[in-house]
């Protein structure tokens, strides 16, 4: 069973910053994509008193990513994470994370991440560099992105509602102190360091 220590943020949302690379391909207009809820994850992760790395997830986010493949600078992602769908598997965790010790959603119920550049740095992979806000604070956060997919969903065929739209896959891998954000119960012992892992499919919006 996971103890009490601090189960990451969002990362998400800037996860989701994931979504505005879109290396390798050629196109005349922005497109906009929307969140496949069902296929996506933004995952924390910490280390818990040096016995174990633990792991959680946000599970209700909203947002949009405009994407210009002609320059990928252009692009914008722009997501709120609401901070009570949080879910570490363990519900006395969640509370207290949910509570004043951490991130005191009563008071705080939105994460927020806008992000202020993209950047394409390989054939299929890019940085995104946001404002992330949690508690109130808000620091820049960095994703590392790789295109794993673009084009008609392969269930398209089997699956009537994968029909219709082109479909866009990423992972992002980023890092944050969560001290810098006002969550500092228990470091040194739980970890300060928190990773970020974001899986996405994404829809182009019509």
């Amino acid at each position: 069973m996971k103890k009490h220590g601090f189960a990451g943020i969002l990362a998400v949302a800037g996860l989701v910053a994931a979504t505005s690379i879109t290396p390798g391909f050629s196109a005349s207009a922005a497109e906009t994509y929307g969140f496949d809820k069902g296929h996506t994850e933004i995952r924390f992760l910490w280390n818990h008193v040096g016995l174990s790395e633990q792991s959680g997830e946000f599970r209700d986010y909203e947002g949009i990513v405009v994407w210009d493949r002609d320059k990928i600078e252009n692009s914008k992602i722009d997501v709120s994470i609401k901070v009570a769908s949080m879910d570490t598997g363990v519900k006395a965790l969640d509370d207290d994370l949910l509570s004043e010790n951490y991130f005191d959603a009563a008071r705080f119920p939105l994460m927020t991440f806008k992000s202020t550049s993209v950047r394409q740095t390989g054939v299929d992979r890019g940085q995104v560099t946001g404002d992330l806000t949690v508690r109130g604070v808000t620091k820049p956060v960095q994703l590392d992105v790789q295109l794993r997919f673009h084009g008609d969903h392969p269930l398209a065929g089997f699956i009537a509602s994968y029909a219709g739209a082109p479909y866009a896959a990423f992972s992002a891998r980023g890092e944050l102190l969560r001290s810098e954000f006002g969550v500092a119960r228990a470091v040194p012992l739980v970890s300060d360091r928190i990773q970020i892992v974001i899986e996405t499919e994404m829809r182009q919006a019509k």
